[in-house]
């Protein structure tokens, strides 16, 4: 039986199911801030919503509350002042588990019904998120907007969609009758029960607390799992309102709120006693891959869905519009200060140079012209806020300090401080451009996060693809970009993205940015290297966070 709220979005499921089989663009939520898009007033309710948070506890109403959490900042510099409640981890996973058979008995159609209602509320609060963002992880407003709101609710209704489908190829009964002969038929009723693996834990990173959070939240929920949320501890306020809100949404409809809360645990005994709880079945993580090597040697229980750092790489053997090329990568390194797990940090070059409709450059040339690329971009305050944002945490601070020293490699372009007028406190840099040996392999050839990437200069075009081979195999990518007028480079460059395994973009030179990656359409990580082992979005990602339970009886 149908579920009111799946009928009322079902033209909504029915759309993204289309797009997920046909791979084109379609955006389900308004990625403008616009009042058109959003209703007059929304911008200014949304931010007044997000200053009503400062300076006073975020009440949840959850059980096991232990004490208070204070330890979030802001790279901005904007003292926050918010307390949310820090709970037992044992008392959230007995919660999480008294709420489940509700969950369960409401069945595919209604789970993905309330889903989808959770999802059109969040779209709503899109303004409120973003200041959220913004003002907690350091991204610039109009990329705390998108990705933080629009592009993160796309995503997650893109795992939603997944899960309907995977769920749908499931009947829920069938008559079986196998024929004997002269004998009556032996005849069976079968019913065919998904039942979720059991509570699921969705660790938030810093840097995208929504985007890299809803596919994995979603998906275990559309598939009958309770989740527990752990955001990063200095990024809590965009995990705690989708808490709030996911907890309204159920208990609207009559379902214990218990089924998703926000664990932020007092140390990190508590921490690992809930990831290896034995009732926490799944774990979604974005992290550094340290800890993401932790969860999958000592979380054997659950499966682990993680996303762990890399090396993204760009291979450049020559072009037909030089300038276009320069400012695609100018954006693509300057973009929120490189803090993207999908921005470039090796651009490999060959030493002889590249042949480019502005005649042959050298490789010296070459790194010049997107140093002073990447100076033109951000020459305007206002755009290099927009662009850069603020840096996240002091860690990467003090990477982007080594980097200017000259310790990773040759400065070609050293990073500056930025001072913003909004914000005079902002931790705000502008990109660092090393330049390097392909044999100096000791700092690009492992995850530099932040604005700090890599002129590696190779023998030749087939010994970069060679070598961007090898480096997304040993420590894992998510984007690899090639630019280059020859077919055979290109057919090259195919045959390497299929054998480690990651997403190729050609030619970038205009409104595309091969850090960025459109829901419905892209799919973000492969699963087949060291940087992912799942997908945001496929079957994979989805069904194996469920089971069918079989039973039958003769008729």
């Amino acid at each position: 039986m149908s579920h009111p709220l799946l009928d009322q979005h079902r033209p909504l499921l029915e759309h993204a199911l289309e797009t997920i089989a046909t791979r084109g663009y379609w955006s389900a939520f308004a990625e403008s801030p616009s009042p058109k898009a959003y209703g007059e007033g929304a911008p200014e309710a949304g931010r007044a919503a997000f200053e009503a948070h400062l300076n006073k506890p975020f009440e949840l109403d959850q059980p096991g509350q232990i004490g208070w959490h204070d330890g979030e900042s802001s790279p901005y510099g904007r003292p926050l002042g918010i307390r949310y409640p820090q709970s037992d981890p044992q008392a959230l996973v007995q919660a999480a588990l008294s709420a489940m058979p509700a969950w369960q008995a409401l069945g595919a159609e209604g789970r993905v019904g309330v889903c989808l209602e959770i999802l059109m509320r969040l779209n709503r609060q899109s303004f409120e998120i973003a200041h959220a963002v913004m003002m907690t992880s350091g991204q610039g407003w109009m990329m705390a907007f998108q990705a933080g709101g629009p592009h993160a609710q796309d995503r997650g209704l893109e795992a939603v969609a997944y899960a309907w489908r995977e769920m749908s190829f499931i009947p829920p009964e069938a008559v079986w009758e196998k024929p004997q002969g002269k004998h009556p038929a032996l005849t069976m009723r079968k019913h065919y029960e998904i039942v979720g693996r059991g509570v699921g834990v969705v660790i938030g990173c810093a840097t995208f607390p929504t985007w890299n959070t809803y596919p994995g939240l979603f998906a275990a929920l559309a598939t009958g799992n309770p989740v527990i949320l752990k955001p990063h501890g200095s990024v809590v306020l965009p995990a705690a309102i989708t808490v709030r809100t996911i907890r309204a949404v159920l208990a609207e409809n009559g379902l214990d709120p218990n089924l998703v809360t926000l664990c932020l645990p007092p140390d990190h005994e508590a921490a690992h006693g809930l990831y290896t709880h034995p009732d926490v079945h799944s774990i979604d993580y974005t992290g550094g891959s340290a800890f993401g090597q932790w969860l999958l040697d000592h979380c054997r229980q659950a499966q682990v869905y993680a996303e762990l750092a890399g090396v993204n790489s760009i291979v450049i053997d020559s072009t037909d519009d030089y300038a276009g090329m320069l400012r695609n990568l100018a954006f693509t390194l300057s973009l929120y200060s490189g803090q993207m797990c999908t921005t470039s940090q090796a651009i490999v070059i060959p030493e002889q140079g590249i042949d480019t409709d502005d005649g042959h450059k050298t490789f010296e040339q070459v790194g010049q012209d997107l140093a002073q690329a990447i100076e033109r971009l951000l020459e305007k305050p206002e755009t290099a806020q927009a662009v850069l944002g603020a840096i996240q945490s002091d860690a990467t601070l003090k990477r982007i300090d080594q980097a200017a020293s000259g310790d990773m490699g040759r400065v070609v372009l050293a990073p500056r401080a930025l001072h913003y007028d909004e914000f005079p406190q902002a931790r705000a840099r502008t990109p660092a451009l090393l330049a390097c040996d392909a044999r100096a392999a000791a700092h690009y050839a492992q995850e530099q996060f932040g604005p700090i990437s890599f002129l590696v200069r190779a023998a030749d075009t087939a010994a970069a693809l060679t070598l961007v081979e090898s480096l997304t195999r040993r420590h894992g990518a998510l984007t690899l970009a090639v630019y280059t007028t020859r077919d055979t480079v290109q057919d090259a460059a195919i045959q390497v993205s299929w054998r480690a395994k990651v997403a190729l973009s050609f030619n970038l030179t205009g409104g595309v940015f091969v850090n960025q990656s459109a829901a419905f359409s892209d799919f973000h990580g492969t699963g087949g290297n060291p940087a992912a082992n799942a997908s945001y979005a496929d079957s994979a990602f989805v069904a194996n966070r469920f089971r069918v339970v079989q039973r039958r009886a003769h008729i």
